[in-house]
């Protein structure tokens, strides 16, 4: 076995091979950018070596940087994780070259298997069903409009390399292909430096079944069971479980037998996942479709449900162990379910997020894991992959671990970050879902119908008001202890009223009336019939963080809340909100909102910037684009009127800075609200 191991990853799954590291008495390395040099896998790794700069292309991607840093930390094998280097065949010979082991397959089992047409072919060629298309390398216009009237619309169309959902495109028709065609060259090509597509049949209410196998050098393998993935938003996965709720035990035993003669077809060693797809109308047909040469991101699923360590069986067969188990000695005891906890924010469309971590609580208990990289007080950048943390739950039935997942997700406090926990949460409690009626399309369906199970209004409402008053009254003059100068309203005689409003991630405004004294307060939303709000108890947690017990008409329940800068930060019960005070802090200051404030709707960077200060511009044109974990956003004039820019290209922003201001002009007309459009970036 090796001494000294480097991770060339980061975030959750770098924490996550470290701790096996750890544990087995291994030494670890970590590597870093500039932006992650306090991240919590450089403090988990007996040592860190830093390899670039911020952007990975500089640091986590480059292949000279961390084969120097494995040099010279003496390292005898890197461990890719997934993501980055994981799947570059370069790579691998590379580290050939260096004479330093790579924790993962052959170059010919990564060339083979990460080429989509080559892989189709070998796997038809040893019997194993592929989906009903046309994969051949070199495929024109031409070939792939005519492979489509083969197989029958509606068919996808799909880049040979790469995965993720990049450069894929549903056509429904012939009249949509040509189009489609383009834009998927394009995408495969920025993604991945080729543009080569190949055309299959769409399958209806399609299900994504994956296999788990271990390989050794000496030609021995086994599986480790399936997992149901099927549960994704833009081809990006949310929700896995083990075992598949859909398989019957006939047709576990056959996709299992498959995947193990897919390992033997690409000669396989160590861990690999073999994807298939099946439909729910047939769920004892299916058909292969990739096979990820690496450490999956739902690995823990497989590991929950076995007791086994897939980190520590890579790195044994790396160092030329045979495998210690059988096949009888892989044992699938009860259930296991995976939620991804991603920095992004379902009101406002999956947009990216991040921030400072104001407060931090992850879950235990019984039959629950987390593999997180998140750190109470760090700040979290958008220059990488959303993927902020995964929570894990094991029970004896399917019930149970969702039952056990719901409760976990209900303590995950991420102050300061907004996640798509609530929704996830909102995703398991449906009927279809509990049920185990899934199809990768079933997200898809729920966020064109309006359902992205947002927060309840009402009490959201009422929280953050509460939230408010509490936060100005404990607040007091940094020089001064003085009963004058907490900002409740008090006054000789009674308390004044105070009056603010709220902007809501809507951004509707809301406004607040409190009244009353710091503990028992009347609290008026938007005109309503006030209710009375009581502080029983409440503690500093963190910087600008308090942990509250209250009572609403008598109603009791714990929150936290945060004052940051302007934003208000509330969490209760599976559910942070954010919402952006209008009114003055403090007498004297002013967060007063301009019709023609223009905001960055998510922390990043600004990559373009199409116009110059004292431009005259229309209601929709294009001011200035954000780029945060991939995603671009741009931000549209409001209403005509000249334009004033705060930022220029290279800034970095927060969530709700204001970018630029339309100052309106005589008789020109205003148009409510700021348009803007979403796309992936390579």
């Amino acid at each position: 076995m090796f001494d000294t191991v480097l991770v060339a990853n980061r975030g959750e799954i770098a924490v996550r091979i470290i701790a096996t590291l750890k544990r087995l008495g291994i030494r670890s390395v970590a590597v870093y950018s500039d932006e992650d040099e306090g991240a919590r896998h450089v403090r988990a790794a007996d040592l860190a070596v830093r390899v670039g700069a911020t952007p990975a292309i500089e640091s986590y991607l480059s292949i000279e940087r961390v084969l120097d840093a494995a040099r010279a930390s003496g390292a005898q094998a890197i461990h890719p994780g997934y993501g980055f280097l994981s799947e570059n065949a370069e790579f691998v010979r590379a580290c050939e070259r260096a004479e330093i082991v790579f924790v993962g397959p052959s170059v010919e089992s990564v060339e083979m298997m990460g080429d989509k047409i080559r892989a189709k072919t070998a796997v038809a060629a040893a019997g194993i069903p592929v989906v009903p298309g046309r994969a051949a390398p070199d495929m024109d216009d031409g070939d792939l409009a005519r492979a489509a009237h083969e197989v029958g619309y509606p068919v996808l169309v799909k880049p040979s390399a790469g995965g993720g959902g990049k450069g894929m495109r549903l056509v429904n028709s012939a009249d949509d292909l040509a189009d489609a065609v383009v834009s998927a060259r394009r995408e495969s090509a920025a993604s991945f430096g080729d543009d080569t597509l190949f055309i299959e049949r769409y399958l209806e209410s399609p299900r994504h079944i994956e296999v788990q196998i271990l390989a050794d050098n000496f030609g021995h393998a086994i599986h480790l069971g399936e997992r149901e993935c099927s549960l994704q938003r833009r081809h990006q996965k949310v929700v896995e479980e083990a075992p598949s709720p859909l398989l019957s035990d006939r047709t576990r035993q056959e996709i299992t037998a498959a995947a193990l003669r897919v390992g033997q077809a690409a000669r396989y060693r160590g861990v690999g996942t073999i994807e298939f797809i099946a439909s729910s109308l047939r769920p004892d047909e299916f058909f292969f479709m990739e096979m990820n040469t690496r450490l999956q991101v739902e690995h823990p699923v497989t590991e929950m449900l076995t007791g086994l360590d897939l980190v520590e069986h890579q790195l044994r067969v790396a160092a030329g162990e045979p495998l210690s188990l059988q096949q009888d000695d892989v044992h699938m005891i009860g259930h296991a379910i995976e939620a991804r906890i991603y920095a992004e924010d379902p009101s406002r469309d999956f947009l990216p997020t991040g921030g400072d971590v104001l407060v931090l609580r992850e879950p235990r208990g019984e039959g629950v894991r987390v593999d997180s990289s998140m750190i109470g007080g760090a700040r979290l950048g958008t220059t990488y992959d959303p993927l902020l943390a995964k929570v894990i739950a094991h029970g004896s039935d399917r019930d149970e671990a969702l039952s056990r997942l719901d409760r976990a997700l209900a303590e995950m406090v991420t102050l300061g970050v907004v996640t798509n926990t609530a929704f996830v949460r909102h995703l398991l409690a449906r009927a279809d879902v509990r049920a185990g009626q899934l199809d990768t399309n079933l997200i898809g369906r729920m966020l064109e119908s309006g359902d992205s199970g947002g927060p309840d209004e009402e009490i959201a409402e009422r929280g953050a008001a509460y939230a408010v008053a509490q936060l100005l009254a404990l607040q007091t003059s940094p020089t001064s202890n003085s009963r004058f100068d907490v900002l409740d309203g008090w006054r000789m005689g009674e308390h004044a009223r105070t009056s603010f409003s709220l902007v809501n991630a809507q951004s509707e405004p809301i406004s607040i009336e409190v009244a009353g004294a710091w503990n028992r307060v009347q609290v008026s939303t938007n005109g309503d019939s006030p209710i009375e709000v009581r502080c029983m108890q409440w503690q500093p947690v963190g910087v600008g963080a308090k942990e509250l017990l209250l009572t609403m008409n008598g109603r009791a329940s714990w929150m936290l809340v945060a004052l940051d800068g302007p934003h208000i930060w509330i969490w209760r019960e599976g559910s942070t909100s954010l919402w952006r005070l209008l009114a003055p802090a403090r007498p004297g200051a002013s967060n007063a909102a301009h019709d023609g404030d223009v905001r960055s709707p998510m922390p990043g960077l600004v990559i373009d910037v199409g116009v110059h200060v004292g431009d005259h511009v229309s209601p929709g044109d294009r001011l200035v684009v954000i780029e945060a974990m991939k995603m671009e956003y741009t931000l549209a004039a409001p209403h005509a009127g000249r334009i004033d820019l705060v930022v220029t290209q290279g800034d970095q922003v927060v969530l709700d800075e204001v970018v630029a201001r339309v100052a309106r002009e005589p008789d020109v007309g205003a148009v409510e609200g700021v348009t803007a459009k979403t796309g992936e970036t390579s």
